[in-house]
């Protein structure tokens, strides 16, 4: 009983740490009706750790965090996150416009999608989020969807 409420807890802190830190994948996941299998398969995975580290005496926050970290550990470094900091530093009128108006977390998501294939020509993880090129690559993308936005609809 004690591992299904700690199973439970991870999932809700899995499911939270999906929503702060990679939208887009929860938001995938949800499109397919996938979340609830995602989320249990992944805390299944740690059952073992659970255990072992139960054993040992460790307090249930230290084990939660642990296998919080493992879970994670194959998503690598959140875009959302990235291009959220990116916009904020090179874009900021836009960025405290959209955060005003409700609309950033939507355009993020967006521009997560916009830029996906800058991301994988540059194999986007924690060794390259601070090359300079990739950064480059990505402000000007940005800017090119922010022309689209700004371009009037219909002919």
């Amino acid at each position: 009983k004690q591992l299904k409420n700690m199973q439970q807890r991870l999932v809700s802190k899995l499911h939270n740490h999906l929503q702060q830190f990679y939208p887009e994948l929860l938001i995938g996941l949800e499109d397919r009706g996938e979340t609830n299998t995602y989320l249990n398969q992944k805390t299944n995975r740690v059952e073992s750790l659970i255990q072992r580290l139960k054993a040992t005496g460790t307090p249930n926050y230290i084990i939660e965090e642990e296998c919080l970290h493992t879970l994670t550990a194959d998503l690598g470094v959140s875009r959302y996150n990235y291009l959220q900091a990116l916009l904020e530093q090179e874009f900021e009128t836009v960025y405290y416009r959209m955060w005003g108006t409700g609309t950033l977390h939507y355009e993020l998501i967006n521009l997560i999608n916009f830029c996906a294939s800058i991301f994988e020509s540059f194999d986007f993880c924690e060794a390259n989020e601070d090359d300079r090129m990739l950064r480059y690559a990505i402000i000007g993308t940005v800017q090119e969807y922010l022309d689209t936005l700004n371009q009037p609809h219909g002919l």
